[in-house]
């Protein structure tokens, strides 16, 4: 699982915010959960796309069909009408997507994410994440988060936070979940490219303004 300390560069996987948004507090309980599943512990005003068979249905409702990808690539990332037919592509896309009344609908991704520092503070941890990748039929999906809290902490309840603590101060690796809850961005609600990890691969990346942030642990 590849982790992103929390003041080592969070802006790679998250855009900034508009300028004078309210920033969602970072601040939040760790909820932890039984075998009922992640699910449940979510807002229930949002939509879950957590499961790869659930953002295919999304996808399949604002944007109808993958792209043609193999078209899009060429010859690969130097033939030279690549850029412009990705260009094109995105623009197009955009437009169709226009008044689609699943842009307004509340969202709700989820990255991993792993506890590190104590902060005696506020009695709980500092949080880590980093994207998780979800391969489906359009190609792969990762979320884009604008406008992520910068104060990740995690707060569990008071019968859990000593164990925890120790387990952190020895080293031990405690794996977590972040559900992050938010509306497309309208303007830039998503940006097909290519994997850099595979070449021809496609890359759906929804952009997501979030509004809040769950951390949640399985019991």
């Amino acid at each position: 699982m590849r982790l992103l300390a929390l003041a080592g560069g969070l802006g790679l996987f998250a855009t900034c915010s508009v300028a004078l948004a309210e920033e969602p507090t970072g601040e939040r309980p760790l909820l932890v959960l039984e075998r009922a599943g992640i699910e449940t512990a979510l807002p229930r005003d949002t939509r879950p796309l957590i499961r790869a068979d659930a953002i295919e249905r999304f996808l399949d409702e604002l944007d109808r069909a993958p792209p043609d990808w193999k078209a899009v690539y060429g010859l690969g990332h130097h033939d030279p009408g690549h850029d412009e037919r990705l260009f094109e592509l995105n623009r197009e896309r955009d437009r169709r997507r226009e008044g689609n009344p699943a842009l307004r609908q509340r969202v709700t991704f989820v990255w991993p994410g792993e506890l590190s520092g104590y902060e005696p503070e506020s009695g709980g941890f500092r949080v880590a994440i980093g994207p998780k990748v979800h391969p489906t039929r359009w190609g792969w999906v990762r979320f884009k988060a604008d406008g992520l809290p910068s104060n990740l902490v995690a707060i569990p309840p008071a019968n859990r936070r000593e164990p925890l603590r120790r387990k952190v101060a020895n080293g031990e690796k405690v794996e977590i979940e972040v559900a992050m809850t938010g509306r497309l961005i309208p303007e830039e609600s998503i940006i097909y490219d290519f994997a850099h990890e595979e070449e021809g691969r496609g890359l759906i990346m929804p952009v997501v303004r979030i509004e809040q942030v769950e951390y949640l642990m399985a019991e």
